[in-house]
C-alpha cells in the first residue's frame, strides 16, 4: 500500500487555485475499503458536493479532512500544507454535522461563543458572536435555548457556530436530511446565498441529487469508495461517465446496447429497441458494451406514425406531470405526460435522438 511520503501533490498555476488537494486517499475497515485511492481537488470560494448512496466513501472522505479518521494511506493538504498529524481542533476547518450537535443548556449566543472560549479567544468576543448571527438572520435569537428554535434555524446556529472562527473550509455532513422538503428546499437557497457571502470553500455531503444541483458548482459522484465522476452539475447530468452515473442522477432507463459504429462524439448502437444512433460518451468503440441511457425527455408520445408501441403499465401523479411507464419489447421506459394515457392502453413512442446517449459500462 502506498504510504503518505510517497504521494505527491503538484499545482498546474494556470487552474483555479486549489484550497485542498488529496492524493491517493484510502481508508478500509478491517477488509472492507471505505475509501479506494482518491484523488480530490477542492478549489477555492467553490460549493463542491460529494454525491452518492450510503456506504460509497463520502462521509469517510469528510471525517479525514477534519480529522477524526486517520488515512490508512495518501495525503491532505490545505493551503499546501500538510495536514498529516494535525488534530481537528488545530485544523482551520470546521464541520456541520446531520445532528448540529448543539449543547441543550447553552444559549444560542453561548453555543456560537463556545469555540472561541475554547480557544481563549476572548477579545472582541461579543461583536463575532453577533457579527456571526446576522450572517445567518439569527440576531434575535441569541437568548434562546435550542430546543425553543425550530430545525431550520438550529441548523442556522451550527453553520454561525462554525463561522465564527473564519475557517479556511466549512464541511456539511448531510445537515438538512431530518428536515421537511419545504425547509430543505428554503435552507438551500440560505446556505447557497451564505456561501457566496462568505466567500468560503464548502464540502457538501449528500446522497439527495436535487439537493446537490441545487448547491453545488462542482459535483463529486461516489461509488464504492472511488469517484466516478466530477464535474459541475450540467456535465453530471446531460453526460454521465458510466452507467453508474447516469442511474443514480436523473431517474434514467439504462438500455443493454452493443456499439455498432462510433466517431467523435457519436456512436450507432443496437438495442431492444432497435438500431440508435446518439451522442456518445467515454470514447467507446465498435463491439463495446455499453448502455443506451433514456431519461423521460428522451421519449415523447407519437401523434403521427410511431417507430415503437407498448403498452402502458403505471402512471405515477407528481404534481405539474404524470410520469408514465410504458413496456416495449420488454424495456420499461418513463415518459413525462400532462394528458396521461390509461393504465393498459397500447400505445405509440418516438424517441427523440438529441436527447439521448450512450455510455460505457461502470466497472
Amino acid at each position: 500500500m502506498t504510504s503518505a511520503a510517497d504521494v505527491r501533490i503538484t499545482r498546474d498555476p494556470a487552474t483555479t487555485p486549489l484550497l485542498l488537494a488529496a492524493r491517493g486517499l484510502a481508508k478500509s475497515y478491517g477488509r472492507a475499503p471505505a475509501v479506494a485511492g482518491v484523488d480530490l481537488d477542492i478549489p477555492e470560494r467553490a460549493f463542491t458536493t460529494l454525491l452518492g448512496p450510503s456506504g460509497c466513501g463520502k462521509t469517510t472522505i469528510l471525517r479525514m479532512i477534519a480529522g477524526f479518521e486517520t488515512p490508512d494511506a495518501g495525503r491532505i493538504e490545505l493551503d499546501g500544507q500538510s495536514l498529516a498529524g494535525v488534530p481537528p481542533e488545530r485544523r482551520p476547518v470546521n464541520t456541520v454535522f446531520q445532528s448540529y450537535a448543539l449543547f441543550p443548556h447553552l444559549s444560542v449566543y453561548e453555543n456560537v461563543a463556545f469555540s472561541l472560549r475554547l480557544r481563549g479567544q476572548e477579545p472582541n468576543l461579543d461583536n463575532r458572536v453577533r457579527r456571526a448571527l446576522d450572517s445567518v438572520h439569527m440576531g434575535e435569537f441569541g437568548d434562546r435555548l435550542p430546543h425553543q428554535l425550530s430545525g431550520g434555524q438550529q441548523q442556522r446556529v451550527a453553520v454561525a457556530r462554525a463561522i465564527i472562527a473564519e475557517p479556511r473550509l466549512l464541511l456539511l455532513d448531510e445537515p438538512l436530511s431530518a428536515l421537511d422538503r419545504k425547509m430543505r428546499g428554503h435552507l438551500q437557497i440560505e446556505l447557497k446565498d451564505l456561501q457566496r457571502r462568505l466567500g468560503i470553500a464548502f464540502v457538501y455531503v449528500t446522497h439527495d441529487q436535487e439537493e446537490a444541483f441545487a448547491l453545488s458548482d462542482i459535483i463529486v459522484v461516489m461509488n464504492k469508495g472511488k469517484i466516478a465522476q466530477k464535474a459541475d452539475p450540467h456535465t453530471i447530468y446531460a453526460c454521465p461517465a458510466d452507467s453508474f452515473v447516469a442511474d443514480f442522477i436523473g431517474g434514467a432507463t439504462l438500455v443493454p446496447a452493443t456499439v455498432a459504429a462510433a466517431a467523435p462524439g457519436r456512436a450507432s448502437v443496437d438495442t431492444p429497441l432497435g438500431l440508435i444512433e446518439t451522442a456518445a460518451v467515454g470514447g467507446l468503440a465498435a463491439g463495446d458494451r455499453a448502455v443506451l441511457v433514456v431519461r423521460p425527455e428522451g421519449v415523447a408520445v407519437a401523434e403521427g406514425a410511431a417507430s415503437l408501441t407498448g403498452a402502458v403499465t403505471h402512471a405515477v401523479f407528481q404534481g405539474e406531470r404524470t410520469l408514465v411507464e410504458v413496456v416495449v419489447n420488454g424495456v420499461r421506459l418513463s415518459i413525462a405526460s400532462h394528458e396521461p394515457p390509461a393504465v393498459g392502453a397500447v400505445i405509440g413512442l418516438r424517441l427523440i435522438p438529441d436527447r439521448l446517449f450512450v455510455t460505457r459500462l461502470a466497472t
